[in-house]
């Protein structure tokens, strides 16, 4: 029998500057760049990983920056909320931060006991800081420039927005979630050991029109499968349930399989190992342009197709808000 599925493995989304997103989410949110490489399917594209310091599943947000891309429009059948968890402590921090950087902030109060902050990324992506008690291992980033006592520590939820409810909560409870809370037209399902990275926000947004993609919305949620037996046993499992899955495609860093939920929301089903550090040191994890064995034999095109990036340096000594409030 498959393992559970244990929680997110990652987001991906949609942006248009390569530089300013690779400047918002390192400089300011102190995320590392753990890969850059080009998007499989579009190779004249890139594709960035941040995470925590090594990649650690459930701490990956990934973006395609299409230069010039359109704003999508953010409605339902989406991934509308991408929600980080950061220490209890470190809300002023970041308030002070995020203002200092120049990014509007809307403190929400509580939500389900939990304190929030809601803001957008340069291309309007919806994102939120959950002060919550992180329940699983951290592996924070020394070289960041945001204290390690105050760093995001990985995700804290997805909020799915749904026209509907049931067929979505049926599928949910066959990968394993089980509805902990409710708070309005807000649904909390939870999966493996629970907690902050392995949850789900179902909303329910019936009057809601769907959205389109497009800079500034997320693409897909992937969920983690432990290996590749467990993951094959799961494909079995949604085809049986009458999901288009798709066959299992290497994406090198992990293993994955797609499928779409009943409200439209693009689902992934990614393989833990083998991880970010197959084919670079850790310690210079995202300074060199990766591909696929399959593409290398065109670099020199795919290099010239995309434009070129700098990677600060980041110090802890220096940059926005280093010293918590």
């Amino acid at each position: 029998m498959q393992k559970p599925i244990s929680g997110i493995h990652h987001v991906t989304a949609i942006a248009s500057n390569p530089q300013r997103n690779l400047d918002f989410y390192t400089e300011v949110l102190g995320l590392r760049l753990v890969k850059r490489t080009v998007n499989f399917d579009d190779p004249g594209t890139y594709h960035f990983y941040f995470a925590d310091a090594t990649g650690t599943p459930g701490t990956i947000l990934t973006f395609f920056p299409w230069p010039g891309a359109a704003r999508g429009h953010i409605g339902s059948g989406q991934v509308t909320v991408t929600s980080f968890s950061v220490p209890e402590h470190s809300m002023k921090f970041w308030e002070s931060r995020l203002v200092e950087a120049g990014v509007s902030v809307e403190k929400a109060g509580k939500r389900l006991g939990e304190e929030v902050l809601v803001f957008r990324d340069p291309d309007g992506l919806k994102l939120e800081l959950i002060a919550s008690a992180w329940n699983r291992e951290s592996h924070a980033w020394d070289q960041a420039n945001v204290p390690a006592e105050s760093g995001i520590r990985g995700f804290h939820s997805v909020t799915l927005s749904e026209q509907g409810y049931e067929r979505t909560a049926r599928l949910l409870h066959t990968m394993g979630f089980r509805k902990v809370a409710e708070e309005g037209n807000r649904f909390r399902f939870e999966v493996g050991a629970g907690g902050t990275g392995a949850r789900a926000d179902v909303l329910c947004v019936s009057e809601a029109p769907h959205g389109r993609l497009g800079a500034g919305t997320v693409h897909h949620v992937a969920w983690r499968a432990a290996d590749d037996d467990d993951q094959k046993a799961w494909r079995s499992v949604l085809a049986g349930g009458d999901y288009d899955v798709t066959p299992v495609m290497d994406r090198c860093y992990f293993h994955s399989i797609y499928f779409r939920e009943p409200g439209g929301v693009l689902f992934e089903l990614a393989t833990d190992p083998p991880g970010f550090a197959i084919d670079e040191p850790v310690e210079s994890l995202g300074e060199q342009l990766k591909l696929p064995i399959w593409l290398e034999r065109y670099r020199q095109e795919i290099e010239k197709a995309v434009p070129p990036i700098e990677l600060h340096q980041r110090q802890r000594s220096k940059g926005l808000g280093t010293t918590p409030s």
